[in-house]
């Protein structure tokens, strides 16, 4: 029986994932240049990132815009 693909490419993905392998990606400095926003600017860690990310829509659509755009490159 054949599997089917889901067409979202964060199907299965958590917000931790997307953030961690960002700040291995590009760091913490890069992601704040990237992404203006102080979770990744001042004292950045991932628990703080992901505390702001789940309660700010429009932030975390930058950081998964970001993660998706960063996963093309690679292939």
């Amino acid at each position: 029986m054949p599997v089917a693909k889901h067409s979202d490419p964060l199907h299965g993905v958590t917000l931790e994932t997307v953030v961690t392998s960002l700040m291995n990606r590009y760091g913490w400095e890069e992601l704040s240049r990237r992404i203006r926003i102080k979770c990744f600017s001042n004292d950045p860690s991932i628990k703080s990132s992901l505390v702001f990310l789940r309660r700010t829509p429009w932030a975390r659509k930058k950081v998964e815009d970001l993660y998706i755009h960063a996963s093309h490159e690679k292939a």
